[in-house]
């Protein structure tokens, strides 16, 4: 039987819905999510639910036979990178959409394990969503388990989500930020430096065939497979174009290992002045405009930092 869920005073908009779901119990998970699923069926909805191994058993407990029509995911096995991550749920809802009034989805993002760079490029994520999808018929409600997670997680929620939920209803959060407008605590302090000693150093110009050819060897000297190096090299030459074109037509690369990251650095004098770059899906068929939007595809991470000195695009890419 579906349960449907009543809003505060609103009724569902033909764009994004964006709730975050602040729960404390397993009862409370179950409350909001549901009806959420239940209803959705019952309005033909496709009904996606990444979440964590735990709250998979969970819902597909409650739901009985009904999650036979649910697909889920563990949220390991889909949050690996923000630029990805925003892409495969684009794919998906596109997939979908011709099929179903609207794409439902469950989206727990993983925060265990996170360094400070990368919960701040996923809360910087959950901001972009509401940019990305705003005329998408998308209804995306993202749990946080305030048990588990840092305060400062949990409180970042309420600034990127335009609404919270509680059990089937929910309520606007007062404390949502718009995403062009949105800033993480830590984006006027600049990124931590190399460690010393280990960074590689050198300039580039519009010569860029010369600094891919230094790049490669640089790769080859880091054990980098084929692979690697091909995704490292497509990265870099995308950042470094943007910075011959646009930042003074010259710049600096400063490379070095982390484990098993590779960090690169690309400098260079100019400014960078797009709200959130690189997190918007370009127009397939604009000439220009896709240069940032393939480095997040290619990057396990990527960092901004834009100012007065010039800009600093910092490049997280696996060596394995």
């Amino acid at each position: 039987m579906s349960t449907t869920i009543t809003p505060d005073t609103r009724t569902p908009s033909a764009g994004l819905i964006h709730h975050a779901l602040i729960y404390g119990s397993d009862q409370e998970f179950l409350a909001a999510t549901i009806p959420f699923c239940l209803d959705g069926l019952a309005a033909g909805d496709r009904v996606l639910a990444v979440t964590t191994a735990a709250n998979i058993d969970l819902l597909t407990g409650a739901l009985d036979t009904a999650a036979t029509e649910v697909e889920f995911v563990e949220a390991g096995d889909w949050y690996h990178a923000p630029g990805r991550t925003l892409a495969a749920y684009g794919h998906y809802v596109d997939d979908h959409k011709r099929r179903h009034p609207r794409v439902r989805v469950i989206g727990e993002p993983v925060w265990h394990g996170r360094s400070p760079a990368e919960q701040a490029e996923w809360t910087r994520y959950e901001s972009v969503i509401n940019a990305a999808f705003a005329t998408s018929p998308a209804w995306i409600v993202c749990p946080y388990d305030e048990r588990a997670l840092p305060e400062q997680i949990v409180a970042d929620a309420r600034r990127t989500h335009p609404d919270l939920m509680s059990g089937p209803a929910w309520h606007s959060s007062p404390a949502y930020t718009d995403p062009a407008a949105f800033a993480y605590a830590t984006d006027h302090l600049p990124l931590s430096p190399a460690p010393a000693g280990t960074a590689t150093d050198f300039g580039f110009d519009a010569d860029l065939h010369r600094m891919r050819q230094r790049l490669a060897t640089l790769a080859t000297g880091l054990g980098l497979g084929a692979d690697q190096t091909e995704r490292l090299m497509l990265a870099v030459n995308e950042v470094a174009t943007n910075a011959v074109e646009h930042g003074g037509g010259h710049g600096r690369i400063h490379m070095w290992t982390d484990g098993d990251i590779v960090v690169c650095d690309v400098t260079d004098p100019g400014h960078l002045d797009t709200p959130i770059p690189g997190y918007l899906p370009p127009d397939p068929t604009a000439p220009r405009g896709h240069g940032l939007w393939v480095v997040r595809q290619l990057c396990e991470l990527l960092e901004i930092r834009t100012g007065r000195p010039g800009t600093q695009i910092r490049l997280h890419l696996s060596r394995v």
